[in-house]
This record gives C-alpha cells, structure tokens and sequence, in this order.
C-alpha cells in the first residue's frame, strides 16, 4: 500500500515540499479540523491532491498546554503560522508546528523554580496514578498517587476534584521531558 502518491504522481507538490527547510514559518488557512490534527491549505504551496490542505499539524503540536480538541485553539477559516518540522513523504503533507512559533512556558518555569518550592494550584485532571495540577500558565505537573494524603485516596476518593485549588510541593523537574512532579504531603 502507498501513500498519497509519489514524486512522480504529484510533481508540483512533491518538488515544493523537498524544497522546505526545518524551521521554516509557514502560513495559511484552517481548511479543515479533524480530531487528530488539523489541515491548512499553505499560501505559497500547491494544492494538495487529497487532503484539505498541504500543510497538517497533530493535536500536541497547536499548544504548549493540554488541549481536549484542536478546536479548542483554531477555527475553520482560522490564518495560522508555523514552524515547518519535516516533510510526510507518504501523505504528501508538511507537518508544522503552531507551538514552536511561541516560547515554551515550561522552560521559564524550570529556570525560575527550585525543587522544595510550595506552588498553588489547581487541579486539572483526576486519574488512577494521581492528580495532574496546573501550577502556571501552559504549565502543569502530576501528582502520584504516592505523594496523595492517605485521606485522599485511600479514605475519600472524592476529596480532591478537578477544578480543586490546592497547594503543592514541587519534587521533580525534568526539562527534557517536560515533566514536573509534586507532592501534597509535608
């Protein structure tokens, strides 16, 4: 099974998305939002033979923070600008990036807070390993279960709630991941 098509079923598209370099801005229009990505129809870019547009970025891709859906971040008809990160040579597609064309909130966070520091928060999602809690803007961190007040688990599963403000401690920072762990015991 193939693609969309090679070099030779599409030319014109083929030649303009070997010619993009990473890192590249490009922009154009919200064609279409679809629950795993969205299409954009690029300015300076052919048509593309298939899909709504030439141009795709995946859901993780549109914002540094968390999203439910792309519709969360863009419309239809939407003129976006991203970062060109390489060329899908089987859908004939140049992935872009919405997220990189913004500074990443996690890295002014790490530079900015130490392990031990007490942050307040809010809780964003409950799940069985523990709770995920946004502690700054397009910055969120989990706490495991392990680091839960008995109470809190064991007792009352019910005792924190998204939406919940609580305080934390932050115990873990890995950049590289962009992970941040904490703690609710003391």
């Amino acid at each position: 099974m193939r693609g969309v098509g090679g070099r030779s079923a599409h030319p014109e598209l083929w030649a303009y998305l070997e010619s993009l370099h990473e890192g590249r801005v490009l922009s154009g229009a919200v064609a279409a939002i679809e629950r795993f990505g969205v299409f954009v129809a690029l300015d300076d870019g052919p048509r593309h033979p298939v899909f709504p547009g030439a141009g795709f970025v995946t859901i993780p891709e549109l914002s540094w923070s968390r999203i439910e859906a792309a519709s969360d971040v863009v419309r239809v008809g939407q003129r976006v600008s991203g970062r060109f990160l390489w060329f899908d040579t089987w859908n004939l597609e140049a992935r872009l990036s919405l997220r990189a064309m913004r500074p990443d909130p996690f890295r002014g966070f790490a530079d900015r807070v130490a392990v031990g520091r007490e942050l307040p928060g809010r809780v964003t999602r409950v799940v069985p390993f523990g709770v995920f809690v946004r502690v700054a803007d397009g910055v969120e961190g989990l706490v495991p279960v392990r680091e839960l007040p008995r109470t809190s688990v064991a007792d009352r599963p019910d005792a924190v709630r998204v939406g919940d403000e609580i305080t934390v401690v932050v115990t873990g920072i890995d950049r590289a991941g962009r992970r941040l762990t904490l703690s609710r015991r003391r």
